[in-house]
């Protein structure tokens, strides 16, 4: 994106750090040739991110547009998930700034894209862990539960579980029956196989009445929001944690099989990216950057089928990709 801004059509270019702090705080660096080159096999930003929202922060549109004018700038070219690029579409519906949005977010759950960047990395560094611990989970005979990112939608879940051959997936689509969680190990245990491998997506909840629990140990909740000590970010999202060792906890309960939860965490979201995300993350910026060109404001460049288009940031943003009822079907029939 920066090279062809810069090449092509002659553009300067700067970065505003720490996602929207920096446009409320006129916190930037320029952006040259130079300053990006060999950031290709980096995960992450170099201008690194933050839970910033500017509808939250007195006067964040005026100030953000402000900002704005003093650096002459045509327009901003905002990258992220379904928060990021929610205010980036309110900014331009509701206040007029020019904005154009990239999908990136490893939960894959943004409207108007088939995939974003960000989730194959994911899925492969999931699917990586669910291999090795099928090694422990054989040679001691245990039920290992593995908990991964996904928030309302679990497509790292479903993904990482269907190619890693897990026995069971829950996702936050499906509130699970802990009693039919159970059958299906026990299935597999009736059938010589003495281990299993359960995936479970970190939004993950159980059906209304088929798991007793205590508020202290609230699936889907770290214990300090469970505990009723806050911990919301700026878009209302409280941080989960917990389904992994609520589960480790009721299977082997309820079993008597050695039960062992892990919890990948912020493993998913760092490292290498794969070549297929390094292919999309660059063929969205140059989409981006030639919309931003041709002021076409108001737009997200998406991948639909293997084609990259424009779509209308407001539509994107409206609803979430959630996996569909038949996907998850699809899965099930390896289940136990």
């Amino acid at each position: 994106m920066v090279r062809k801004g810069i090449d092509a059509h002659g553009h300067a270019i700067v970065g505003f750090r720490d996602g929207w702090r920096g446009p409320l705080e006129n916190a930037y660096d320029e952006l040259t040739i130079e300053s990006t080159r060999g950031i290709l096999p980096r995960g992450g930003t170099i201008l690194r991110s933050s839970r910033t929202n500017p509808f939250k922060h007195d006067a964040g549109p005026e100030r953000i547009a402000e900002n704005m004018r003093s650096l002459n700038l045509d327009g901003l070219i905002a990258i992220g998930g379904e928060d990021t690029l929610g205010a980036a579409a309110r900014l331009h519906g509701e206040h007029g700034l020019p904005v154009v949005g990239v999908p990136k977010t490893i939960d894959n759950d943004l409207g108007g894209t088939d995939m974003t960047f960000g989730f194959d990395t994911a899925v492969q560094i999931a699917t990586e862990a669910i291999d090795r611990l099928h090694t422990t989970a054989e040679s001691h005979n245990r039920v290992m539960l593995v908990e991964v990112m996904g928030r309302h939608a679990g497509w790292i879940a479903l993904y990482s579980g269907l190619a890693g051959g897990a026995d069971v997936i829950l996702i936050p689509e499906r509130p699970f029956d802990i009693e039919e969680v159970v059958r299906l190990i026990r299935r597999r245990h009736s059938r010589g196989r003495f281990f299993s491998i359960v995936v479970v997506a970190e939004g993950a909840t159980p059906r209304e009445g088929t798991l007793e629990r205590s508020e202290s140990a609230r699936p889907g909740l770290s214990p300090e929001v469970a505990a009723g000590s806050g911990g919301k970010d700026e878009f209302g999202h409280e941080r989960l944690g917990g389904i992994g060792q609520l589960l480790e906890r009721e299977i082997g309960a309820r079993t008597g099989y050695d039960t062992r939860a892990t919890v990948l965490g912020h493993i998913q979201r760092g490292g290498t990216p794969t070549a297929f995300d390094r292919v999309l993350a660059t063929r969205l910026g140059l989409a981006a950057i030639d919309a931003a060109h041709d002021r076409r404001w108001g737009v997200m460049p998406a991948l639909i089928g293997t084609r990259i288009e424009l779509v209308p940031l407001g539509e994107a943003v409206s609803k979430l990709r959630l996996v569909p009822p038949e996907e998850y079907a699809a899965a099930a029939a390896f289940f136990g």
